[in-house]
């Protein structure tokens, strides 16, 4: 409807609204009664018009009002009362009214507040109607939606699935633990219960699908009703964990299928929302930045408004790959894609100088452990050299904050990649001791579904139909999702001061067979349907991993699920950089031996994976 009909209404409605005034005030003789009636009348139908059209009220397209346009028709509705009300006093003072009740003025208000907000109003719940009735759903049944969750993520999910019927799902009730919201209404929608109710509610409501919103649940509340739900039969989908939303950011495009993360999300800590705020207006550049760890860094880092966010990577698909997400999901953000290698100093003088980072992300690495056993010299090169070239760079071009992603694999390292991790940490910290600047390591374990990890292969192989390979029955590892891992690290690094190690908070381990079987009942199958094989420990591999060394002073920060730890010989030897220049020289000569001695000689608690014994495969 145009504002010209809208205010050709509003003039009976305010009128309207004066002679209620009135007769509810007076009774119905007030016009022969209340002469000032005519004056007030002609008054109203002035000023409120004009004090509407000041306020806006003819500038809005109603048919999409929202709660903050009802706020603008309150505020306009009291503005045109309180200028009838000085007008009230003005004419008194000019004895062109005597007497004129109070309470006129206050039953004005309510009605004219009634009349133009009902009529606004009235025009979104008609365009509503049209809105459902021509889009349709092409006269299919919709799908009937059990949501899992009260909260506000259930609320605005089942109010999208309202306002868009096209998408062909109906809501046909709640499921939330709070006895608060038992048996109330949400948008018209009961809560029918408890999360134990699911079974019945499912037969009862004859529900198609199942939706869990529920972000900050934990894996085992996640995990039980998506049992529940496959073990009825019916479908369930999720929305994404609370990590995944730090965007604020909830609709059903966002819904999908329950996954291994899920499965595994740990009891949530409401993490800080501005844990980025210290990177807005400075430059931020990210190391690796077309990783899965970089990628999501670049993601979290551009909700804290950067003045320009630099991703550096070596791969040109991935970093042309991450910039193209960056822009989609933070399309105000400057950023600006670098192909680079970290192992080549002068290239990184050279984008230090051009760039000038206030804070310095480095998540460039090698991390597969067996690759890395077959190519030692490669690990050397791009966890060691590769991060003195950054951290020599940093240093020179004045970057304030320097954070290193460090991995489990660095404590009382067995392979050549956990070695070269641990000896990057070294390097940082030995480089915050030199400058006093806030250079920190922060370390953590295994993220799910990062590139190359175990949950894509075993996807793959139970696509393919098994067997799914696990090297051993006993093997266990940390797990974090990579939103949750990187928010953390965000967190850490606003923590750090200088040289500090800082340690995800990873929980309890998890069996590598128990994913495995997780996985498998996710993909519609049961472990009876898809073989899983072992294949023994490889080399340089644990049992299980440790997130500090024995001996360490371990001490909680602000945030429970980061902790500060302290390590024997966190800074390395007094010769460190001498045996960093030997440990290039070895790995240019492809000296493998050489390159596990000097390691060692830095890292008293490297065992080489050469000089490991145990089984390597399961009895």
């Amino acid at each position: 409807m145009r504002n010209r009909y809208i205010l050709a209404v509003d003039v009976p409605l305010i009128a309207a609204a004066a002679c209620g005034a009135f007769a509810l005030r007076f009774d119905l003789l007030f016009p022969r009664q209340h002469p000032e009636f005519v004056l007030f009348l002609v008054a109203a139908l002035l000023v409120k018009p004009l004090v509407f059209y000041a306020f806006g009220m003819y500038g809005r397209y109603w048919r999409y009002a929202s709660v903050q346009d009802l706020m603008a028709v309150a505020l306009a509705v009291s503005g045109s009362s309180i200028s009838m009300a000085l007008l009230v006093i003005a004419g008194a003072a000019a004895n062109l009214v005597s007497g004129f009740s109070r309470q006129v003025i206050f039953i004005d208000w309510l009605l004219t507040l009634a009349a133009v907000g009902g009529l606004r109003m009235s025009v979104r719940v008609i365009g509503d109607a049209q809105r459902r009735a021509e889009k349709g759903n092409g006269g299919t049944t919709p799908k009937r939606v059990l949501v899992v969750g009260a909260g506000e993520a259930g609320s605005l999910v089942v109010h999208e699935m309202q306002r868009n019927p096209q998408l062909g799902l109906l809501p046909v009730g709640f499921l939330d633990d709070s006895p608060v919201k038992r048996g109330k209404w949400v948008h018209g929608i009961r809560v029918l219960g408890s999360l134990a109710a699911l079974a019945e509610a499912v037969g009862t409501h004859q529900v198609d699908e199942v939706v869990i919103a529920m972000p900050t649940a934990s894996g085992l509340v996640v995990r039980a009703v998506a049992e529940t739900c496959r073990r009825v039969g019916v479908k369930s989908r999720t929305i994404p964990g609370v990590f995944e939303l730090l965007d604020g950011h909830v609709s059903v495009s966002r819904l999908r299928n329950v996954e291994i993360s899920d499965l595994l999300r740990r009891n949530q800590v409401v993490g800080n929302p501005g844990a980025a705020s210290y990177v807005a207006g400075h430059v931020v550049l990210v190391t690796g930045a077309g990783g899965s760890i970089g990628s999501e860094l670049c993601r979290q880092v551009a909700l804290g408004a950067p003045s320009c966010l630099v991703l550096l990577g070596h791969g040109e698909n991935s970093i042309f790959e991450a910039m193209l997400r960056l822009k989609e999901g933070s399309p105000a953000t400057a950023c600006r894609g670098v192909i680079a290698d970290v192992r080549d100093r002068a290239r990184m003088r050279q984008v230090f100088s051009e760039f000038r980072p206030a804070i310095v992300f480095h998540a460039a690495a090698h991390k597969h452990v067996p690759l890395m056993e077959e190519n030692p010299g490669e690990a050397v090169t791009n966890n060691v050299i590769g991060t003195q070239s950054v951290v020599d760079a940093a240093l020179e071009s004045g970057t304030e904050r320097f954070v290193l992603i460090s991995t489990d694999k660095a404590v009382s390292p067995t392979n050549v990649m956990g070695a070269s991790k641990r000896l990057a940490g070294m390097i940082v910290r030995r480089a915050a001791g030199q400058s006093g600047r806030a250079f920190i390591v922060v370390r953590f374990g295994n993220v799910l579904g990062s590139r190359g990890s175990v949950v894509p292969l075993f996807k793959r192989q139970i696509e393919r139909g098994g067997p799914v390979t696990v090297t051993h029955p006993a093997m266990k590892r940390f797990f974090m999702t990579i939103p949750e891992a990187v928010h953390l690290v965000i967190e850490a690094a606003g923590i750090g001061t200088s040289g500090e190690l800082f340690v995800l908070n990873m929980g309890e381990q998890v069996r590598i067979v128990d994913l495995a079987q997780d996985l498998i009942k996710l993909s519609g199958l049961t472990p009876e349907e898809v073989e899983i094989a072992f294949t023994g420990v490889r080399a340089g591999e644990k049992m299980e991993e440790g997130l500090w060394e024995d001996g360490a002073i371990v001490e909680r920060t602000v945030n429970p699920d980061v902790l500060r730890v302290t390590e024997r010989e966190m800074l390395g030897p007094p010769d460190l950089p001498d045996v960093i220049g030997a440990l290039e020289a070895a790995a240019a000569r492809g000296d493998r031996l050489e390159i596990e001695a000097l390691l060692a000689e830095c890292i008293p608690s490297f065992v080489p994976p050469s000089s490991l014994r145990g089984p390597s495969r399961p009895d």
